[in-house]
């Protein structure tokens, strides 16, 4: 590893992107930018996150805690910004571009187990800073990167990350050519002074000195652009020139963050400072997908049903970043935005479904467990009998046959046996290999996930979505992340009933998307589409989504069919 190490270290240029002042000013969005921008220059870029805290994945976290599950996909349940860095990037990212606290320890401390560190007695340091250098290099050879951004979650100054920042230091030490630090801070505006602040920044920067790093540029975070006194003062009391601090206003949209940077020139001064030659930028794709985001006149309203939005007083999305992100895909596709409202499951359940009238197309995305499924299901039914365009990913696939299954079927007892295990008709059920693992309490990790392929089904609305982008192609990979799958004993009563199975693994033992081919739009996936959906190569099945929303709320729109 030793020669695996120096020979990576000496040969690529590591950026590392680190926080200040507050979590969620954007360092992943900052670290996904800049290797946009680097990668535009025509260098082979890559990204690693690395999270500092104990779990060994970001599966068995709540997602309001957290934000999203972000799959690979190899099967890896990783932080939300692995999935910027695929978005930006438009390349898939694996598993050892992922690190954690205990991934990390776990990793040591099954080497001293397997007698690795020859006698040695093993420590926090050196060795925690150097298993995190061997991951690097890892990742670096996998993916023979040119330019590796290492992006460190957390802020400087907090305990849990320390040990990242050690490693980093380390490389810096012994290759310093080679190693550049991005602190992304934030500049706050008290409403009752009216000024921005730069303070807390120069706090951050003395934090992150006192663990032996002095940052190259600093990204400043704020709601308007920062002004010349204010970057000046930074320079001074934070040992970088004026031109290093980068302006990073509140904007429209995250895709815009690049063509920021660039107005910024912070990709011509990283490769001065990396002593490389100037290259210019290729950006045109992206501006002009900007732009069509900017200047779409039309709007649709969509609403997300779900129940991961409260974290106390307060509203947030990170759970369904990658469908969020999605939509827009697909909307910025059609030439139009996406409005999108957030509609609690759970108040679906106590006060109706007349509320869903406003919205020209539902989606119900992941979920897990029994609270807020009965608001789901009548959301689905809503949609099922008025003709509305209704997409369901993952659990709102599975509500929608238990939606099906009860009020077409007549089963009225029909449920999914995660959210009611004592129903007698489970067309919801766990996967027999999953049994056996719950049984064990292995939960970590042991689910379905990843890339798996799916088997379209002919004549469907599916392959309708598909073939505008892979033609004639029946067998396409989609991403997973299930324990619970369709119950095919109900299988042949659910299709005699009209339900369309529109898409299976190809041995046809695993129902992967379901349909009622005579609706507008009435989709259900067991895969997660919006994994892949990336802002230059939006997912078809999001793109045909929005185009029927359009469709049917066009002016000029007289019917609620539209022909396969």
């Amino acid at each position: 590893m030793d020669e695996l190490l120096e020979r990576t270290e000496s040969a690529t240029k590591y950026i590392f992107v680190v926080g200040g002042v507050m979590s969620g000013v954007g360092k992943g969005v900052s670290a996904a930018s800049i290797a946009k921008i680097m990668s535009s220059k025509g260098f082979k870029v890559s990204a690693i996150k690395i999270d500092p805290y104990i779990n060994v994945d970001a599966g068995t976290m709540n997602p309001v805690e957290h934000g999203e599950v972000f799959v690979t996909d190899d099967g890896d349940e990783t932080d939300q910004d692995i999935g910027n860095y695929e978005r930006f990037l438009g390349q898939n990212i694996s598993r050892v571009n992922y690190m954690t606290t205990g991934r990390v320890y776990q990793s040591v401390i099954q080497k001293e187990r397997n007698l690795e560190y020859k006698g040695e007695c093993v420590q926090v340091i050196p060795h925690i800073p150097n298993e995190v250098r061997s991951r690097i290099a890892q990742a670096v050879e996998q993916t023979g990167a040119e330019i590796m951004i290492i992006e460190i979650g957390g802020t400087v100054g907090e305990y849990e990350n320390l040990l990242f920042l050690e490693a980093a230091r380390y490389m810096h030490l012994d290759h310093p050519d080679n190693v550049l630090f991005v602190m992304v801070t934030y500049l706050p505006i008290p409403s009752k002074l009216g000024e921005m602040k730069t303070k807390p920044t120069q706090h951050a920067v003395r934090a992150l000195n006192s663990a032996g790093i002095q940052p190259d540029f600093i990204i400043a975070r704020a709601e308007v652009d920062i002004d010349e006194p204010r970057r000046k003062k930074i320079a001074v009391h934070c040992n970088v020139t004026s031109s290093d601090v980068v302006s990073a206003p509140d904007i429209e949209t995250i895709y815009d963050v690049p063509l920021n940077f660039e107005k910024e020139a912070l990709g011509d001064r990283i490769l001065k400072k990396f002593n490389l030659p100037a290259r210019p930028s290729d950006l045109s794709d992206w501006r002009a997908m900007v732009e069509r985001f900017k200047e779409a006149k039309r709007t649709v309203k969509i609403g997300i049903v779900g129940k991961y939005f409260a974290t106390g007083n307060f509203s947030l999305s990170d759970s369904y970043i990658s469908v969020i992100e999605a939509i827009k895909h697909a909307a910025a596709s059609n030439n139009c935005r996406a409005e999108l409202t957030w509609l609690s499951a759970e108040d679906l359940e106590t006060k109706g479904t007349e509320s869903l009238s406003a919205f020209a197309g539902l989606i119900i995305p992941q979920g897990w467990g029994s609270r807020g499924s009965e608001g789901k299901i009548k959301a689905i039914r809503y949609c099922r009998e008025n003709k509305i365009p209704y997409f369901g990913l993952c659990y709102g696939m599975q509500m929608a046959v238990i939606e099906f299954a009860r009020n077409v079927l007549g089963l009225t007892d029909a449920h999914s046996a995660e959210a009611d295990p004592s129903s007698y008709n489970h067309v919801i059920h766990i996967m027999p290999d999953q049994a056996e693992l719950i049984a064990k309490k292995q939960y970590g990790g042991t689910i379905r996930l990843g890339a798996w392929p799916c088997q379209i089904a002919a004549g469907t609305h599916l392959a309708r979505a598909y073939a505008h982008k892979f033609g004639s192609q029946t067998i396409i990979d989609e991403r997973h992340r299930h324990r619970y799958e369709f119950n095919n004993a109900y299988r042949e009563q659910l299709i005699k009933a009209g339900l369309t199975i529109a898409g299976t693994s190809p041995d046809g033992s695993i129902v992967e998307a379901i349909e009622i081919t005579d609706h507008p739009f009435f989709i259900g996936t067991q895969f997660h589409p919006e994994y892949i959906s990336r802002p230059l190569d939006p997912h078809p099945l999001f793109v045909e989504f929005v185009r029927v929303c359009l469709e049917l709320n066009s002016p000029s729109s007289t019917t609620h069919s539209l022909p396969l």
